[in-house]
Formats: structure tokens, sequence, C-alpha cells
């Protein structure tokens, strides 16, 4: 089975374009991944009835099947904390993505997601992060 990326925009900012489909097959090969971009209502909406969390997060992500997930990403989130991150909006996007694909394979936040996380973002832009200088990200915000 492919590993297939259905992708929704709900939101007036144009997503980047990125290789989505590659990035979920180098980590859940054979995978259904449903990624939608909200904006900020809509995420905070969803955070706080899937995770009981009253903020706008950047990323969410949930099983919902055998091999099958939902990521949704924040685009004006995403737009606000990229330069914290010292990444493109792009790249924090790719980023944010690659995080919801390990926490769907089941990885908690930690050093190994962290080096994961590095080395399949290196694989898919432009960019080498050293550990850990996105780390903020995993504690604030999905």
């Amino acid at each position: 089975m492919a590993t297939t990326v259905d992708i929704k925009d709900f939101t007036r900012r144009k997503a980047p374009g990125l290789s989505f489909t590659q990035m979920a097959h180098a980590v859940l090969p054979g995978w259904e991944i449903s990624l939608v971009f909200v904006g900020a209502t809509r995420a905070k909406e969803l955070n706080q009835r899937l995770r009981k969390k009253d903020y706008v997060p950047n990323v969410l992500s949930y099983v919902s099947g055998t091999k099958s997930g939902e990521i949704i990403i924040c685009l004006a989130v995403a737009r606000e904390q990229a330069p914290q991150h010292e990444l493109s909006y792009t790249d924090f996007v790719a980023f944010l993505f690659i995080h919801g694909l390990y926490h769907l394979k089941g990885l908690p936040h930690g050093a190994t997601m962290e080096r994961l996380e590095r080395k399949t973002l290196a694989r898919f832009t432009r960019i080498t992060l050293t550990a850990p200088s996105h780390g903020s990200a995993h504690r604030n915000r999905h």
C-alpha cells in the first residue's frame, strides 16, 4: 500500500508546497495521512475538544485507524513561531508536519524524537538543525 497524504486547507494563507507525501512515506510507509491546515480559531477549538487545552496549538496529531492518522497545523501560529526557532515559515511547517508524523508513530517528546526529526528535516529541506535549537517547539503550543 502506498503512503498517501490528503491535504485540506481551511485558511486564507497559502500553505507551503512541500513534499508531504515523501516525508510521510519516510516516517510512516503505507499510512494514510490527512493533513489539515487551519486558522487560530479552529485550532484552539480542536485543542479544547481533543485535548482539553485552552490555547492555540501549532500542531495536533492523532491516530484515526490502524495505519491512518490526522495532522492539523495552524499556519498562523507556524508563521508567528518560525523566527523563534530560527527557521523559515516553510521549513517550520515541514518541521511541524514531521513532528506530527513521529507522534503518530508513537514517539514521545525526548532526545530520540528530536534526533529523528532533525534527520528527517535535513533530508527534505536544505537546513540542518543542531540539537536542539527548536526544542521549545516541544514544550509549547501543541
